[in-house]
């Protein structure tokens, strides 16, 4: 199961709206054949492995982190696939909890007489696709709020200087982010001060959409943002303040321009409804200060990831989140899951915000 959940990794960022799916077929402890899901649209993972195994996986065993689907969708029902091989026995890390599923893969498998086991780690099955997971059963995106910040928990010297306030290993930890999420998401503040690019810079990297969200239209027309490869992948959040000459500008440069109704900020909950109905599972927030604070204030952070830096800048630099409104402490925002790591020479400190999910 610790083999199908690393392969099943290996697809991170390819496979949504999909869930990533990992399988690996032995008899007798012997590896036969494996397989993982590498493309949405493409064969599940029990296909590939049935593929490459051929005759031998007659009589095998199957581990798997996912239940194998019971229903037509993009491909056929790959509990009919298992049936046909002719496996004995498969163990699985948990149900899917797809509706369209829901322990029906599980239950055809039983009538036609293979032996089914369910559970093994499936904590970690459900954290590896705990994005996935959250999208299916509420169609809301899994939200992960990003930050960096020196130890004493400011994100920018009092001339608003930010560079770099992480290390090096903390950077590339983002790139690798940000090839497995769905979309990035900044304030305008971010977007003017810093003009970055929020794309995916490793190797065989995949850009995620990029969001801003500009209650006022203010974004430059000669950002980073707008200058990427696939342009349309550039989605600015506005409201009715956004002047129409600056949406027609900012659409002629082949960017969105989503815009919401009443109010000065925009609405968390409309606006990742609208980022779901568009395929969009997983978010990444990388600032600034004042759109983190909305975003929990809003209760729509599913998970926090704050790395420290070896460094103190003072009272006088800039604080990692804009107010929360938290008159007594009892009543502070709880995270929960909290786990510690190195990541180069800083500190990553991830946390969830609630059980819902994973």
């Amino acid at each position: 199961m610790r083999l199908a959940l690393r392969l099943a990794h290996k697809a991170a960022g390819r496979t949504s709206p999909n869930p990533m799916v990992g399988a690996v077929l032995a008899r007798a402890d012997k590896i036969i054949a494996t397989g993982f899901h590498k493309l949405a649209g493409g064969p599940h993972a029990e296909i590939h492995a049935l593929n490459s195994a051929g005759r031998s996986a007659r009589g095998s065993t199957l581990y798997l982190n996912l239940e194998p689907c019971s229903h037509h969708g993009r491909t056929p029902p790959c509990a009919d696939a298992l049936i046909a091989a002719g496996i004995k026995e498969v163990v699985a890390g948990m149900k899917d909890p797809n509706s369209l599923v829901a322990g029906r893969g599980f239950a055809r498998l039983r009538r036609a007489g293979i032996v089914v086991r369910v559970g093994l780690y499936e904590e970690e099955c459900r954290r590896l696709n705990e994005a996935w997971i959250k999208f299916i059963v509420r169609r809301m995106p899994f939200v992960i709020l990003k930050l960096a910040a020196s130890l004493d928990g400011k994100i920018a010297s009092t001339t608003g200087d930010a560079h770099w306030i992480s290390g090096g290993w903390s950077r590339e930890m983002v790139h690798r982010l940000r090839n497995e999420v769905d979309a990035v998401l900044v304030g305008v503040g971010t977007a003017i001060a810093d003009d970055p690019q929020l794309t995916c810079r490793i190797a065989n990297g995949r850009d995620p959409k990029r969001v801003v969200l500009d209650s006022q239209l203010r974004i430059a027309l000669s950002a980073q943002l707008f200058r990427q490869r696939e342009p349309d992948k550039t989605i600015i959040a506005t409201t009715a303040r956004a002047k129409a000459k600056k949406i027609q500008a900012v659409e002629k440069l082949r960017a969105q321009v989503w815009k919401f109704s009443a109010g000065a900020e925009i609405p968390w909950r409309p606006l990742l409804k609208k980022l779901a109905s568009d395929g969009t599972v997983s978010i990444l927030i990388e600032g600034g200060a004042a759109v983190a604070a909305s975003a929990l204030k809003a209760k729509v952070v599913d998970k926090v990831m704050f790395f420290y830096t070896p460094k103190l800048i003072g009272g006088d630099g800039k604080p990692r989140l804009d107010g929360l409104a938290v008159r007594r402490v009892k009543n502070a925002l709880q995270v929960e899951r909290m786990t510690i790591e190195r990541s180069g020479e800083d500190i990553l400190v991830t946390a969830y915000t609630s059980d819902r999910t994973a």
